[in-house]
């Protein structure tokens, strides 16, 4: 066991390993394993699993596995899996040479179903799907035994055989576990353990024509690798019962599985099935779109893979249906990273241009700009000036308050790192009458930001030499949906109904400082009061540069924090 597993939270699933240490159960080995269906892509939910599953393994000392559970050929694709192994890897897990697929073990199951079936405790039933529904029963009725449930084992073997070998058409026949139509768990209800179904799997082609239920492969695949502790979402509390029941009806190793809640986050939905809708509809612009809270696309909108750590271990392990994670602590976790690690930069979002009329006109100057004040390493970068510059539309008002700081008639500020300037016109559109240029003049003796005569301004802008701009697209995101819980909808309406209208503003005519022209994907910067932006790696090209905003400024969750002390 690591040392760092002293310093932190204890949890309810480490209690019961903890537990197993002490007894000596499993010889004190830790061994789990992520078990991804390849028909989607991750999300921030899965993310807080592949914490769990190789977190633990990780802070025991133990092993921890990636399984696919392909057992549905008609969703599966290889794609999946690609992309999952990527999104594991980018959050800083590795499962080494333990990459396994329950298509692995599809003859070994088979085997296994014929024992059970030997053993009188499996059968295989010809009641079509709406027929097993009515014979299922209710949460407070019992079901009926299948008319077929009582066939003899020779039977059952030979009809089994014949479902191997395609002698019956899809959906014809299914091979059921015998164990208590009467259980007041309905999974106990005599489960489908196979049925029949033609498609081409995405590593055993054509090989098979029956294909196991995933609760009929998922524990006995955790049994055939020496998995110790199976942690599971917490769906599948009421599925653990069968979980030990076949593997005590087999008598192989049986690992101890334990469920946690899933993570639930503000303003966000985790359904794959429902942000298929969003994609299949054209509601996004894909899986990894920005705003979506697949991996791929808090990726491309610039969360870093440590930040996804944090806040999964912030959240914590809880066993309870229902818990909510606020997405602002997400958030706070993110910027808190990025104020220590990204550099500042200028970038003026919606320009008004600025002549300063004293300020020689071939003139350029450079001036020293620190990359970070938290990294010291970091370093400078040089900064051209020059007589023309750009700086924000809402850095000026021709009627300013009293509180307003910034520029407007006669009114004095700093360009940040550079000189004092004074506004002294404004040029307006004649159609809109909007300010479209303003003439100011700038004090020499203020180099840097300070003036000897001691007079003090309180405004500090930031601003763009329009010689050295360089020009970019800005996407600005906000939260995908506009209420908590996406899910309370109006009633007859749907969580589309809660799509946020306004959760992305796209701003051209965007002008960056020069040092921006060499930005990568990889890098997130600090765009100076507008909060921390990365480049996309998608739409981006060489002449035409795209910066998503990854997180304002707006720090909620400190303020909350501030607020309960």
């Amino acid at each position: 066991m690591s040392d760092e597993k002293a310093t932190k939270p204890s949890n309810f699933i480490k209690d019961a390993i903890d537990e197993h240490i002490k007894t000596g159960e499993y010889g004190g080995k830790v061994h789990t394993r992520f078990p991804p269906e390849p028909n989607g892509y991750l999300h921030i939910g899965h993310a807080k699993a592949i914490c769990v599953d190789f977190g633990t393994a990780l802070e025991y000392g133990g092993k921890c596995n990636l399984r696919f559970d392909d057992t549905n050929p008609i969703k599966e694709e290889s794609k999946y899996v690609e992309s999952i192994k990527a999104d594991i890897h980018w959050l800083g897990f590795d499962w080494e040479d333990r990459e396994f697929y329950a298509s692995d073990y599809f003859q070994q199951l088979y085997d296994w179903a014929v024992k059970l079936i030997s053993d009188g405790k499996a059968y295989v039933c010809d009641l079509n799907a709406e027929q097993m529904r009515q014979y299922r029963g209710t949460l407070t009725e019992p079901g009926k035994d299948s008319p077929h449930r009582d066939r003899s084992i020779e039977e059952n073997l030979d009809l089994f055989a014949k479902m191997k070998a395609g002698e019956f058409p899809d959906g014809a026949r299914t091979l059921r576990a015998k164990i208590d139509m009467a259980s007041p768990n309905l999974n106990m209800r005599d489960p489908v353990m196979y049925r029949i179904m033609r498609a081409t799997h995405h590593r055993t082609g054509d090989d098979w024509c029956i294909y196991p239920m995933y609760d009929w492969a998922h524990g006995q695949s955790d049994s055939i690798e020496g998995v110790t502790h199976s942690l599971c979402d917490i769906d599948f509390e009421d599925h653990r019962p069968l979980y030990d029941w076949f593997l005590i009806q087999l008598g192989v190793h049986r690992p101890r599985q334990y469920e946690f809640a899933r993570l639930n986050i503000t303003y966000t939905m985790t359904s794959k099935r429902k942000l298929k809708v969003l994609v299949d509809e054209n509601l996004v612009t894909g899986w990894d779109d920005p705003r979506m809270p697949t991996l791929r696309g808090l990726r491309r909108r610039g969360y870093t893979s440590t930040s996804i750590r944090t806040f999964a271990d912030k959240v914590g392990v809880a066993r309870k249906r229902g818990s909510i994670a606020d997405i602002a602590l997400l958030e706070h976790g993110l910027r808190e990273e990025l104020n220590q690690t990204a550099p500042r930069v200028m970038a003026v979002l919606k320009p008004l241009k600025v002549i300063i009329d004293n300020y020689p006109e071939d003139q350029v100057e450079e001036f020293d700009a620190v990359n970070n004040p938290e990294d010291e390493s970091a370093g400078t970068r040089k900064v051209p000036f020059s007589r023309e510059i750009y700086v924000e539309q809402t850095d000026f008002l021709e009627d300013p308050s009293k509180k307003f700081f910034r520029l407007g008639p006669g009114r004095e500020v700093r360009l940040k790192h550079t000189y004092f300037i004074k506004c002294v016109s404004v040029v307006k559109d004649e159609k809109t009458g909007q300010p479209i240029e303003l003439h100011c003049t700038y004090d020499p003796e203020s180099r840097g930001g300070s003036s000897p005569d001691g007079r003090k301004v309180r405004g500090t802008l930031h601003w763009v030499s329009a010689a050295h701009a360089v020009d970019a697209e800005v996407r600005l995101y906000d939260h995908l949906f506009n209420k908590e819980n996406p899910e309370d909808a109006p009633e007859g309406q749907d969580f589309r109904a809660n799509l946020n209208p306004d959760s992305l503003e796209v701003l051209t005519g965007c002008k960056m400082e020069r040092s921006l022209a060499d930005a990568t994907a990889e890098t997130r910067y600090q765009f100076m009061r507008h909060g921390y932006f990365c480049l996309d790696p998608v739409d981006s090209t060489p002449n035409k540069l795209i910066f998503h905003r990854t997180v304002s400024l707006r720090d909620t969750w400190a303020k909350i924090q501030k607020g309960n002390k």
